[in-house]
């Protein structure tokens, strides 16, 4: 399989590479939007939650700039879902101690226990499913899962 670059011209000063619609492409978004889907199903909670939750876990502290940014949404878009969860107990909100404009937003104990209870729920069916592939197979998917990690961080 072969990739033909498009070269298309944005602006005056800005040049895209663009690849054509593939086989390869095509598999992959219908594969990968089925599993999100499939995904979504074992959630007790919004996914966009969900993806809060495990940012404030994994990187901790957060400003509401830097979740909005982390999730492509608008900073309002991210504030209405912080308050949904702040309202749940879920998250804090506190000032910034170096300046006091800024908002910083941290998971709860609650917030840690809710998510804890999502990732295995999620995780349980994923991992039987995995658990049913060859020895081969999850060795597959887990040099698939490092490319696929890095085509989702792709810019």
């Amino acid at each position: 399989m072969t990739f033909r670059p498009i070269i298309r011209t944005l602006s005056t000063s800005t040049r895209k590479l663009d690849f054509e619609r593939t086989p390869l492409a095509t598999d992959l978004r219908e594969v990968v939007g089925r599993m999100i889907r499939r995904l979504r199903t074992e959630f007790a909670m919004p996914l966009t939650q969900a993806a809060v939750l495990g940012h404030l876990d994994r990187e901790g502290a957060q400003s509401i700039g830097e979740l909005a940014a982390r999730e492509n949404v608008r900073p309002q878009s991210m504030s209405q879902t912080l308050a949904e969860l702040e309202a749940l107990g879920l998250v804090n909100r506190a000032s910034d101690a170096a300046d006091g404009r800024r908002i910083i937003i941290s998971l709860t104990d609650e917030g840690l226990a809710k998510l804890t209870e999502e990732r295995a729920r999620r995780d349980g069916w994923l991992a039987q499913a995995i658990s049913e592939l060859t020895p081969a197979e999850r060795q597959t998917l887990a040099d698939a899962t490092a490319i696929l990690r890095r085509i989702s961080d792709h810019a």
